[in-house]
């Protein structure tokens, strides 16, 4: 699906729980379309606070407002020729989620204290661990917003969908973490592996990746189901 659409200016969805790797997939996205040599910008709109977000994205003029000590370029401008991912779309402010149709709309922004429009050329990829049209129900999210983000919805299984993945996963994750660390790489038993598709995952990748770094450090030289069971729940 990501090979199919990167190559287009297809808007995207991204949808799937914590930790599925949804900006694994943006990233992807980008690098695989014909924006690739641009900026890819991330936002997270779960964490910027709403009445700082229509700055963040937008930018604003100097003396725009009391902290405003400089002009700033938004995240639409920074992203211009390239890709703009939104994660945890489904936070964003019923105020924002206005702008930020209109920006979808006629392809412009106008800073925040500003009377200038700016055309800007801007890929967007959307992400949310929410289910929109239930959001949509309750008012809480623009459906109009919703149809023009989603041209294409790609959804990320969460782990426990996918625990065939699991030995390939393990293997990449030892890999990564012990070059990072510059140590040895330990062995993983087929009784490991076994034991690990057992788990239950409901931090998904995250969680998973998490785990493996737990079992490099504390097993020995070989990764047994005996350290699976022992450390991958260290609360049970």
């Amino acid at each position: 699906m990501i090979d199919r659409v990167a190559p287009t200016d297809a808007r995207v969805l991204v949808t799937g729980g914590n930790g599925t790797g949804k900006e694994l997939v943006a990233r992807w996205l980008h690098e695989k379309s014909n924006r690739r040599a641009g900026a890819f910008v991330e936002v997270n709109c779960a964490a910027i606070p709403g009445e700082l977000i229509e700055s963040e994205l937008f930018g604003h003029e100097k003396g725009s407002f009391t902290s405003a000590v400089k002009q700033h370029k938004g995240k639409f401008e920074q992203a211009d020729g390239g890709t703009l991912f939104l994660d945890e779309i489904g936070d964003m402010s019923q105020a924002a989620q206005a702008k930020v149709l209109r920006v979808l709309q006629e392809n412009k922004i106008t800073r925040v204290g500003g009377d200038k429009d700016s055309m800007v050329d801007v890929r967007v990829i959307a992400a949310t661990n929410k289910n929109l049209q239930e959001e949509i129900a309750q008012g809480r999210f623009r459906e109009d917003l919703y149809h023009r983000l989603s041209v294409i919805i790609i959804h990320v299984p969460g782990l426990s969908e996918h625990k065939e993945d699991i030995p390939l996963l393990a293997g990449h994750f030892i890999t990564q973490i012990c070059n990072e660390a510059g140590i040895s790489k330990p062995e993983i038993t087929p009784a490991a592996l076994e034991q690990l598709q057992k788990q239950p995952w409901t931090g998904n990748i995250r969680e998973f990746r998490n785990v493996i770094e737990r079992l490099i450090i504390l097993s020995g030289k070989t990764i047994t189901d005996k350290d699976v069971c022992l450390y991958a729940n260290p609360n049970k």
